[in-house]
């Protein structure tokens, strides 16, 4: 059954800040500009983006409310009838199915509206719509005004409820107001419940914990309760019912013999019989409280009659107590517990699960032998055990006492302990590969015994004719596959030796100008290429007279002067151009920093009568 925390659910607002706060994410999470280059597709879904992100946020906050409050189907009966009795059921279903309803009609407003966006013709028929979508979702939401109030109520109500787990270890007190049953529930919990001395103290269910035997009791006060039909009683004590009627516990009935209460003893055992049905096939006990004020030993003979006909024939266990001086309240404490315990026991046993699993166990106890056996002490232990014994002193140091003995003169040896037949032999080099040979392959004893076997059986396969092979006779067919294959591949050789001879042939010719420049570094390259001295003369040759009447380039700074001189003046009187301009450079179009934040003529002296506009 599913279980529910009450205090979890998130605040319902009112339908005005629901409204802002869905318009305020859809202003704040979508574009909200359009420019001027922008087609009339892209302005369409400008808009149909606002309608959808606004259903969608809508429909999230309303499912989020429907999820988080507890279906009364669903949650165990204790609490669907809490539910009833303290929200009324059906207007608790009738607003969640308003805000249902809301949520789905606010899908099909969106729906619509996407649909007359896709044939909207400019941008102002667009705009419109949305304000149209937007302005009816707004207006389903404040039609939800009164549930969404409602709900929060409810919402504010359910985190104030105690935590009750139904199906928990469980003390259930009940009784008419002002008999005691807050007091006893502060003497044995860590709960802090209001006592004062009139009726009516307790208006809900108080809920406290308790440990008995290592393991936790929750302890439920309930409100007083009233002798009347059911059907007369108010809220507050209807409360009390639920409890008895669902949860399973040992329930305590709590009974004023002082009849401080305003309540006679006659009046407290007739509420006891009048809502017996309710806590059926449950432990009962049954405390007579204030006896320090009233002791049951000074009751009348009546009274005592009246307590013995009302509580005998159901066998319930009556104990005295009192919640002032504290007697009694353990044992009735205990006794509560004990019969709980017992009552969950017998339920379990009484059922099928329990026959199934016993029918799997067996307990299997040991046979007890006809020997006595005896420790057993080896000579070793008893001969230390022995008076007078002598403990040997230790022949060998230990590694710790050598270092500490040495001091920086320790050198840690292991292998000095090496157990091996000859002691000479612990300092050896053990090599890995040792005349052309692994040593590893020889720790095996029988290893060249082995290799015997091993090369008589290669011998055997070799005369048995395994190993021998005789050439398999070609058909007709396979032969001209083959001879089609010899031709394929020497096709294949001519192109790949065509295609490098092409390789470089598209490459770009070094012009003539740059051998000329580079013919001191490269006639040993040309000689290689086969170009000899007399060819590189003829291309010098026809360079010069290719390139004879044309004039070398003159450098951009140098252009226009005539000679060295005026270069220099040139120069100076550009740098001293740029000498101002400099001091406003920056590092780039980033770079924004400001060389004076306080610059003096701004931040000094009297204001006077002029203009502050720069102030």
């Amino acid at each position: 059954m599913a279980s529910f925390n009450y205090k979890s659910i998130t605040v319902v607002p009112p339908s005005k800040d629901f409204i802002d706060i869905i318009l305020s994410k859809t202003q704040r999470k979508t574009p909200t500009i359009i420019h001027k280059h922008y087609q009339i597709s892209r302005i369409r879904s400008f808009y149909m983006r606002k309608v959808k992100f606004t259903e969608s946020n809508i429909n999230e906050k309303l499912t989020a409310i429907l999820s988080e409050f507890p279906k009364i189907e669903d949650v165990h009966p204790f609490y669907a009838d809490l539910l009833n009795i303290l929200y009324d059921k059906d207007h608790y279903k009738l607003a969640l199915g308003q805000i249902n309803m809301a949520k789905h009609l606010i899908g099909n407003v969106c729906k619509d509206y996407v649909r007359l966006l896709k044939y909207g013709d400019s941008m102002y028929r667009c705009k419109q719509l949305k304000r149209a979508a937007l302005g009816r979702m707004c207006t389903i939401i404040k039609r939800q005004n009164s549930s969404l109030q409602y709900l929060e109520q409810v919402r504010q109500h359910l985190g104030r409820l105690p935590s009750i787990d139904p199906n928990t270890r469980t003390l259930l007190l009940f009784g008419f107001p002002n008999v005691g049953k807050s007091s006893f529930v502060n003497k044995i919990t860590r709960a802090n419940v209001e006592v004062q001395p009139y009726a009516f103290t307790t208006k809900s269910l108080y809920v406290g914990h308790t440990d008995y035997q290592y393991l936790r009791w929750q302890v439920i006060d309930t409100p007083g309760i009233l002798d009347k039909p059911l059907e007369d009683r108010n809220t507050i004590e209807m409360q009390a019912i639920t409890a008895l009627a669902h949860l399973r516990a040992c329930v305590v009935c709590v009974l004023d013999i002082s009849e401080q209460c305003g309540y006679s003893l006659q009046q407290q055992c007739q509420l006891f019989q009048n809502i017996k049905p309710l806590f059926a096939n449950k432990p009962i006990i049954v405390a007579l409280n204030k006896v320090d004020v009233r002791r049951p030993d000074a009751l009348g003979p009546e009274e005592k009659k009246l307590l013995e006909e009302t509580f005998v024939p159901e066998n319930v266990m009556v104990i005295p107590m009192s919640t002032m001086t504290s007697e009694g309240v353990i044992e009735v404490q205990n006794t509560a517990c004990d019969a709980l315990l017992s009552h969950r026991i017998e339920q379990k046993m009484s059922g099928n699960k329990v026959e199934n699993i016993m029918n799997r166990l067996h307990v299997a106890m040991p046979k007890a032998g006809q020997e006595v056996r005896k420790p057993h002490i080896p000579a070793a232990v008893l001969a230390r055990r022995a008076p007078g014994y002598v403990k040997p002193e230790r022949v060998q140091k230990l590694e710790r006492e050598l270092e500490l003995e040495l001091g920086d003169d320790y050198i840690l040896d292991l292998k000095k302990h090496y157990d091996l037949p000859n002691p000479d032999d612990r300092y050896d080099d053990i090599p890995e590969v040792w005349e052309g040979h692994n040593i590893a392959d020889f720790v095996d004893p029988d290893i060249l015994t082995k290799l015997d076997e091993l090369e008589k059986e290669e011998a055997m396969l070799e005369e048995a004719g395994v190993y021998d092979s005789e050439g398999e006779e070609l058909t007709e067919e396979q032969m001209e596959i083959r001879e089609k294959a010899a031709l394929i591949r020497q096709e294949k050789a001519v192109i790949r030796h065509s295609h490098r001879l092409n390789k470089h042939r598209n490459r770009t010719p070094v012009s003539d100008r740059v051998i000329i420049k580079k013919q001191g570094k490269r006639s040993r390259s040309l000689s290689k290429a086969g170009r000899g001295s007399e060819d590189v003369e003829m291309t010098v040759m026809d360079t010069d007279a290719k390139f004879q009447t044309k004039k070398a380039k003159i450098s951009r700074d140098k252009s226009g002067l005539r000679d060295e001189k005026q270069v220099a003046v040139a120069k100076s009187l550009k740098k001293r151009s740029q000498i101002k301009m400099n001091q406003f450079g920056r590092a780039g179009e980033s770079d924004r920093r400001i060389a004076a934040k306080l610059p003096k003529y701004l931040f000094s002296g009297k204001r006077g009568a002029g203009k502050t506009q720069r102030r």
